[in-house]
């Protein structure tokens, strides 16, 4: 998994020389400072999904590509079995698994979320869109805009992503399904 997540950086350079557009450029475009953007791109700092859908946009791309190289293949249905999604990011608190990668034009991405409790807590963000949140295994704390929700497994939240947003492990470490619709 390493060396799969090492080799997005790399692809994100690729396609952003093949289509000629400086590295200012794309840091200006899809909004952060040139210096985080040029960590992202050396490999020295984790992307954050929302930074790679905003990325993979600019680039006229899908998501998947960046994270495995290849096209999605799938435009009626696609199977994602147990343990077998392409893992997205290390966020600090977070582990992701994008249960539909190989879906040509997907319109939302489902992820499998893992949460350490041991690990520091992840700071909120904000994307566009919305979100829906269902945990699967453990208890969630969700922040919304500052106010927070404990969830437990089988309860959900849908929320606008706009609002900056967290999720934090209880305890122990558990699961969530998170589906973002950009």
């Amino acid at each position: 998994m390493q060396d799969h997540l090492a080799q997005i950086p790399g692809r994100i350079k690729e396609l952003r020389e093949i289509m000629e557009i400086s590295a200012i450029d794309m840091a200006t475009d899809i909004d952060i400072p040139f210096e985080t953007y040029s960590r992202y791109e050396s490999g020295e700092l984790d992307i954050p999904i929302s930074v790679l859908y905003k990325i993979s946009h600019r680039l006229g791309t899908d998501t998947t590509v960046l994270l495995t190289g290849e096209d999605p293949r799938m435009d009626t249905a696609s199977v994602c079995r147990a343990g077998k999604g392409v893992e997205v990011e290390r966020y600090p608190g977070y582990e992701y698994s994008s249960l539909a990668y190989n879906f040509k034009n997907r319109t939302m991405e489902p992820l499998l979320v893992y949460l350490d409790p041991n690990k520091a807590a992840a700071a909120p963000v904000t994307h566009s869109g919305q979100e829906f949140n269902f945990v699967v295994e453990g208890v969630v704390k969700v922040t919304v805009n500052k106010r927070e929700y404990i969830l437990e497994a089988g309860d959900s939240i849908y929320f606008s992503a706009l609002l900056p947003h967290a999720q934090s492990a209880v305890k122990a470490p558990s699961k969530f399904i998170t589906i973002i619709q950009e």
